[in-house]
């Protein structure tokens, strides 16, 4: 049975959970989960999950709730996370009751034991057959097929939407790395709070979602584009556009920006300095959804001074490491998280 059975990578994520094998991704889908609560027989049901509970978000009644059971990288409701994964693993392998699949699941740098116990029991209860866990910034250079088996240093940025971690690695394990428990959500709430104070108009997350994507950039660009939106008037209530440049949404992402930066400046100062020697001649990796911002990789060059480059699949490379993973579990069993 052990032969039929899957090998997988998961990548759970605050934001997006994606599932790939040694061939392809499988699938991607929002980490987001609505629930049906029946008050008085105190149940909660399922009604969807991904991208189609995404869509409902603000547009159900109150028996429903659309919820993400991740925050800030890590498990925030244990039961909501393992029917969510029960319903991926279920997608990509058929029913589990004979086949059950290997699994490889990412964890963020730093999570506690504790954090990474949810994170096992809940997978191993959703249907795998043995789980295994990888930290985020090892799964992404694995991913990326940096030489981080050699004694050299290679430097990992990993902007995620719940949490931004940076690791320098060497000889197949993490030398320094930090985790910053916040990501590209928080620079959404940062353009929500921007609108609100400047314009006085209220706009949801997915809005703002929308103006980092099409307008947004990490520092000022030369091409100055613009977008309107809908809002609620403060004062009103009712609905009022508003247009905004890249330039305003540059500066609502000033704050969370320079978090972010002084969060990788932390891991190269307890950095040894040789590795440090090796990270500046190879310069620093950057992935996740966040790196697809406009001009980050400048960024971070300038308040690092150290190159950074955006990788070739900023989205897949951590789910498809963690894939990598499971056949070098003999090479990289001292560096992986103990449950």
């Amino acid at each position: 049975m052990a032969v039929l059975s899957k090998t997988l990578g998961i990548d759970l994520g605050t934001v997006f959970t994606r599932v790939a094998d040694a061939e392809q991704v499988l699938l991607e889908e929002p980490t987001v989960v609505a629930i049906e609560i029946d008050h008085k027989k105190m149940v909660e049901k399922m009604v969807a999950a991904g991208h189609q509970a995404r869509d409902m978000a603000g547009r159900v009644p109150d028996s429903i709730e659309v919820t993400r059971p991740l925050q800030n990288g890590v498990i925030a409701d244990y039961e909501i996370t393992q029917t969510l994964l029960s319903y991926l693993l279920q997608r990509v392998s058929g029913p589990l009751r004979f086949f059950r699949p290997q699994v490889m699941i990412s964890v963020p740098y730093g999570v506690t034991s504790v954090e990474r116990r949810a994170v096992y029991e809940a997978v191993m209860e959703a249907g795998s057959r043995e789980a295994g866990l990888i930290q985020q910034s090892l799964a992404a250079a694995l991913g990326i097929d940096l030489p981080i088996g050699s004694p050299s240093g290679n430097m990992v940025i990993s902007l995620g939407g719940g949490c931004t971690e940076a690791a320098v690695l060497a000889m197949y394990s993490i030398v320094s790395a930090d985790t910053l428990r916040s990501g590209g959500l928080e620079l959404d709430e940062a353009i929500v709070t921007y609108v609100r104070r400047k314009y006085g108009v209220v706009i949801g997350q997915p809005t703002a979602e929308q103006l980092k994507i099409k307008i947004g950039a990490a520092v000022p660009q030369d091409n100055e584009l613009s977008m309107e939106v809908q809002g609620q008037d403060q004062v009103t209530g009712l609905p009022r556009p508003v247009t905004l440049a890249t330039g305003e949404v540059v500066e609502a992402l000033q704050d969370p920006l320079k978090r972010i930066t002084e969060t990788c400046r932390r891991v190269l100062e307890k950095t040894p300095p040789e590795l440090v020697s090796d990270v500046i001649d190879r310069g620093v990796a950057i992935c996740g959804g966040g790196a697809l911002l406009r001009g980050v990789d400048k960024l971070l060059t300038k308040s690092l001074g150290i190159p950074a480059y955006l990788v070739d699949n900023p989205l897949t490379c951590v789910v498809e490491g963690a894939v990598k993973a499971l056949g070098m579990q003999p090479v990289l069993r001292r560096s992986l998280p103990q449950v």
